[in-house]
């Protein structure tokens, strides 16, 4: 399969606008097993109007949040596919900025030494864009997330030794929740990256943050220590909008990776309760959004 490139540059600007205006099922699946678990007057009355303002914008066809975010795009490419590489990047810009363009939303990327807005939602190394392989004939999936600046700006590294056990990072994680109380909009999705490099751990926090609801982290140990957090925040009474309550996260999310002997980074990046993403599936037989 020949990847062509203005269809890519299409879908793109698609995924912008429909991340923007559709909450993922399995979100708003979330929303209905906090309100079942919330007993605080005040947490349900705030879930019941997030849970409204998502039925009202679908159905007038309107944005979620007025923050239309970084544009991130996942770009998995599988076995036979033949492509542009540096066309292929330059597509999903044009997709970005045409969707902005058309659809007349606001654009929230700025040059970060003199804040000019280009008004395209792009600018130097802006729209993110990650590349990846996996084993699918003839597929490529792109994954669009609008990575808003309230949650965004709930990102934190910390460079721990192995010496201080794994105790340090579990605490560090929940002390940076506590930190963060309502300024995340929660009920948010809690990522942490545990190992790598300072940036790969950075990557895997924010993998974590925007991995799909009731997905467990593949490594056992990982497995553990994000259900472990996910009971932990629960507990903290931060609640919806930090207003209190249980609702503080629809779960904590971990990633791992391989590190230093002589290290153990440790990463937090939070997605808040309007965790927004689209995806589409490219095949010889079509485009699939989900």
């Amino acid at each position: 399969m020949e990847l062509q490139l203005d269809e890519v540059e299409k879908v793109c600007s698609d995924l912008y606008v429909r991340a923007l205006k559709l909450l993922p099922p399995d979100i708003k699946a979330g929303f209905g097993r906090l309100l079942e678990s919330e007993t605080d007057e005040t947490g349900r009355a705030i879930l019941g109007t997030m849970v409204r303002n998502i039925e009202v914008a679908e159905k007038t066809r309107n944005i979620l949040c007025q923050d239309t975010g970084i544009p991130i795009y996942n770009v998995t490419i599988g076995r036979n596919v033949i492509f542009d590489g540096a066309g292929l990047k330059q597509a999903i810009r044009r997709g970005a900025e045409r969707s902005t363009r058309e659809n007349s939303l606001r654009s929230s990327v700025v040059h970060p030494i003199t804040r000019r807005n280009e008004q395209t939602s792009c600018g130097i190394r802006v729209p993110v864009i990650h590349v990846d392989f996996d084993e699918r004939e003839e597929t490529v999936s792109i994954e669009m997330i609008p990575k808003g600046s309230g949650s965004e700006n709930g990102s934190y590294l910390q460079m721990l030794l192995p010496s201080d056990g794994i105790t340090a990072v579990k605490r560090f994680v929940v002390d940076r929740v506590i930190d963060l109380g309502g300024r995340v909009c929660p009920p948010t999705i809690v990522g942490v990256g545990i190992g790598g490099t300072s940036d790969l751990c950075m990557h895997l926090a924010k993998i974590a943050a925007t991995r799909p609801l009731r997905t467990t982290c593949p490594d056992p140990e990982g497995a553990k220590i994000e259900a472990e957090l996910s009971r932990a925040v629960n507990e903290l009474g931060i609640g919806p909008q930090g207003l209190g309550g249980r609702s503080t996260a629809f779960a904590v999310h971990v990633e791992v990776a391989a590190t230093h002997i002589t290290q153990n980074p440790v990463a937090v990046n939070i997605q808040c309760h309007s965790a927004r993403r689209a995806v589409a599936t490219i095949t010889p037989g079509g485009i699939d959004f989900q």
